[in-house]
């Protein structure tokens, strides 16, 4: 059974900074593309940062350029994503995804349950 544990949200004052993480299990880790997504109230969900499954090739929404930084350790099937100078824009929930891609119609996805992520003084 797959699971994505994400860990490390809360509330934060702006210009502060959290470190989520998102621990994996159940799946060839290091053959996934790892992303992080964010929902905030009354929007889509929206992919915020993603890292390939080798060569540590990562894209992020500009929205966080300069601001987060995705990384992962393949040896313990975790992903992170550092958040630095976060502004009251930033508060969503924030999801991990596990993306594969058998070929350009079949893909396989698996989500984890979200952490919280409040930014306000």
């Amino acid at each position: 059974q797959v699971q994505l544990v994400e860990s490390g949200g809360g509330l934060v004052r702006p210009g502060g900074s959290l470190r989520l993480s998102c621990a994996a299990s159940g799946l060839t880790f290091s053959i996934y593309t790892m992303r992080w997504y964010r929902q905030a109230p009354g929007k889509e969900r929206a992919l915020v940062a993603a890292i390939r499954s080798t060569g540590g090739v990562t894209n992020y929404a500009d929205s966080v350029k300069d601001r987060f930084t995705i990384s992962r350790d393949n040896g313990k099937s975790t992903v992170f994503l550092q958040m630095n100078s976060l502004k009251p824009e930033d508060t969503a929930v924030y999801y991990c995804n596990a993306h594969f891609e058998y070929s350009s119609t079949s893909t396989r996805d698996y989500w984890g349950q979200g952490t919280q992520v409040t930014v306000s003084s």
